[in-house]
């Protein structure tokens, strides 16, 4: 590794003036993308700014209509949180399904959100959900918070304090997941909320995108035959040693369907 300034950060508050400070500055949540980038001179960061002390960015609040998530809530904690599990088990079992023990007590929900990896579990589970958002300057929909491949609709400066999920009628993620990493290689996030259904699929493409052929069909009946002669065309997915683009459409189908039924199944 390379010389660098380490900083931890007392709030939030703090953080920013940090982050505005230094010449090419990075905030450091879990650390699991991070380190590794830096260990690999994928990354330079003059400043490091450390968010492990800010303790307004930890926390699970519960209400009636939904779940609010604090940016340095560890997967780990997600999975594991009787809130979670009970107003959306989905969102619980999306977390469980993050890596390995190591990375789900030590990456947070804050820093794979902003991180906004391709492959990653919950920009599909935000997407699928419809939820928001809240940074230090504003609230963004998850709709319109993932801009492109590790790309995000943060400003500089802009720090994510907490995202807000809706409770919803019923939902579930499945995915193919890469035996090694556990990323993705196509997950899909399916949701129903009164009338309305939401299909997220990350993994496939470039980011998280939604499926609006079966969210149409899905809410006129929500089961599994309602899209199964629905396919997703192969342009523009990606194409790895681990799939090919037509593979990845494919395994949007299937997901689809077993996410379906695991959602039917309660």
């Amino acid at each position: 590794m390379y010389e660098f300034n380490y900083q931890k950060a007392t709030s939030v508050a703090d953080a920013a003036a940090k982050l505005g400070a230094g010449e090419s500055a990075q905030l450091l949540a879990g650390g699991q993308t991070l380190i590794a980038a830096m260990k690999l001179r994928l990354a330079s960061p003059t400043d490091v700014i450390d968010l492990g002390g800010v303790a307004e960015l930890r926390g699970i609040k519960a209400d009636g209509k939904g779940i609010t998530i604090g940016a340095m809530t560890t997967h780990a904690e997600v999975a594991s949180s009787k809130d979670v599990n009970k107003q959306i088990p989905a969102l619980a079992a999306l977390a469980e399904s993050i890596g390995d023990p190591m990375v789900r007590n030590m990456g947070t929900i804050g820093g794979s959100v902003a991180n906004n990896d391709p492959a990653a579990d919950y920009p599909a589970g935000l997407v699928g959900l419809g939820a928001t958002v809240k940074t230090n300057q504003r609230e963004i929909a998850a709709d319109d918070f993932f801009t492109g491949m590790f790309m995000t609709a943060l400003e500089p400066g802009e720090i994510i304090e907490s995202i807000r999920f809706p409770k919803p009628a019923r939902a579930a993620y499945m995915k193919f997941a890469n035996p090694a990493s556990r990323y993705a290689i196509v997950g899909v996030f399916v949701a129903q909320t009164g009338d309305a259904v939401r299909v997220a699929v990350t993994g496939a493409g470039a980011g998280v995108f939604r499926v609006p052929e079966m969210e149409q069909a899905l809410a006129a009946k929500f089961a599994p035959d309602a899209i199964a002669a629905i396919t997703v065309t192969s342009d523009g997915l990606n194409a790895d040693m681990h799939a090919s683009a037509e593979y990845r459409a494919h395994l949007v189908g299937v997901m689809a369907k077993r996410a379906v039924e695991r959602a039917l199944a309660g």
